[in-house]
């Protein structure tokens, strides 16, 4: 707020608050407050120390919009609210010849005994601050923290420089709008000024915050493809697969091997040249012929879901494109849809409880040690879905090795590592629940949920795993138990 315009504010406010006492102090924000002086038709003293936008005019508010914004009184609102406690305005004053003004009160303190506190509403920029002073001068407190001499707590207040001469400068876009006589007072033209000033922020940091947004996604749906694409390569020509895996089945009597390398007649060419594989030594031709269609079966699924998975993923992108071209033209153009400012999402308190997890049917759930959720299939039928239909791709599988059983899922809400302990108890679990548990100690087979398939035609809750750990556990029921599931 610049000179001018705090002076013809001032010169407005002063001769309606003068001679009143000061009333309810809301607080309206970190840095800002209004003050009841029981003007009613003209409003509140607004006084705010914001440093982007320090400002002092009376504002037109009803009083429940008042108490709907504001917050508790900080510990400079606390002090003021005390100090100004019986007391009046006596003088309001601007100093000459810097961006400071001066509410001086008096009153009598409990014992009778007469006092005079001072508000001092410094205007001033990065320094911008509140500062109550007793009738001494001395600083009481300050509405923002600092750092200058004279303008701490315990100082004694130090007065502006009035010798410096007066800087000429060009009016400000404030004063210009005060003298326009657009508005019937000052304070009116003031607060029309900032509102609109403080939505033009809103506006540009809504705008930023949405082009941002839509860039981020952008940028996700673009990394993505480059995933998606590299995945493909991986799944490329999975008919090479099938085709070497007929041509262990053609040359099971003819084959040469020679350690990891198999050398195989190539029926499919024209010449019947030979062909050099290479497969484990310790596995059979037999062997690596299943595991070869099973790769097939496995690349070919995966191609289909990728490129799928491409389609959706281009149409997005396409999207968000058009969306932020869109944005920008509208932002050139100056005609802005209104944007609802995004509230953050609240946090939940420490003491308030977790929502319920969803109950999955057909299965016991426990949670462990650890707070994370543990799923035991009760039948075979409830072991296919609990595995296929309700587990995440990386969620945590476990179940009894060589023996029928119940298929347990550790349910992950991120990408850490299951603790230990939760590995136990799910693993006890696995094997209480399977055909072992009168056993002394179980094998247990654990894995990521996306290493476990279903063999074509197979019985339900029979599974094959791709890759697996071993943790040799005693049977028991671990876990906390839910005794609704």
């Amino acid at each position: 707020m610049d000179e001018q315009s705090i002076q013809v504010v001032v010169s407005e406010i002063a001769p309606m608050l003068t001679g009143r006492a000061p009333g309810k102090i809301f607080q309206l924000g970190p840095n800002s407050l209004a003050i009841d002086f029981g003007l009613r038709a003209a409003g509140y003293l607004y006084l705010s120390a914001e440093p982007a936008t320090p400002g002092l005019y009376l504002i037109k508010r009803r009083v429940r919009d008042l108490e709907k914004q504001s917050r508790p009184l900080s510990q400079f609102g606390q002090s003021l609210r005390k100090e100004l406690q019986q007391t009046r305005l006596v003088s309001v004053n601007k100093e000459k010849t810097d961006r400071i003004v001066r509410f001086t009160f008096t009153g009598a303190d409990e014992l009778g005994h007469e006092r005079t506190p001072h508000l001092v509403a410094q205007l001033t920029g990065s320094s911008t601050n509140l500062l109550l002073l007793n009738d001494r001068d001395t600083i009481i407190r300050t509405l923002r923290p600092s750092q200058t001499a004279g303008r701490q707590v315990g100082d004694i207040y130090r007065q502006a420089d009035t010798t410096r001469p007066p800087q000429t400068r060009r009016p400000s876009a404030l004063f210009e709008l005060i003298r326009g006589g657009t508005y019937e007072t000052v304070s009116e033209a003031a607060d029309h000024y900032f509102t609109s000033l403080l939505a033009e922020k809103q506006q540009a940091a809504q705008i930023a915050s949405a082009r941002a947004g839509l860039r981020r996604k952008i940028s996700q749906h673009e990394k993505l493809l480059g995933r998606l694409e590299q995945d493909l390569r991986e799944h490329d020509d999975p008919e090479q697969h099938k085709r070497v895996g007929d041509l262990l089945l053609a040359n099971l009597h003819t084959a040469t091997r020679e350690g990891h390398r198999v050398t195989l007649i190539d029926y499919f060419s024209e010449d019947a040249r030979k062909l050099a594989v290479e497969i484990d030594p310790s596995v059979s031709l037999a062997e690596e012929a299943t595991r070869r269609f099973a790769r097939f079966s496995r690349s070919k699924r995966a191609s289909e879901q990728i490129k799928l998975r491409q389609e959706t993923v281009v149409q997005g992108l396409r999207k968000l494109e058009s969306e932020l071209v869109s944005l920008e033209k509208a932002i050139a153009e100056g005609q802005l849809p209104a944007m609802a400012a995004k509230s953050p999402s609240p946090r939940r308190a420490k003491d308030q409880p977790r929502p319920a997890p969803e109950r999955v049917r057909g299965t016991r759930r426990y949670i462990s040690v650890d707070g994370l959720e543990i799923l035991v299939g009760r039948t075979s039928h409830d072991n296919d879905h609990l595995t296929f239909k309700v587990a995440k791709p990386n969620d945590l599988w476990l179940h009894a090795a060589d023996y029928g059983g119940s298929h347990v899922v550790v349910r992950k809400s991120s990408r850490k590592e299951i603790p230990s302990r939760t590995l136990i108890e799910a693993a006890q679990l696995a094997a209480y629940f399977s055909q072992a548990r009168k056993d002394p100690k179980v094998d247990v087979h654990y894995t990521e949920r996306k290493f476990v398939s279903k063999p074509r035609k197979a019985k339900p809750g029979l599974v094959r795993l791709e890759r697996f750990k071993n943790i040799l556990v005693e049977p028991k029921e671990a876990g906390t138990r839910n005794l609704k599931d």
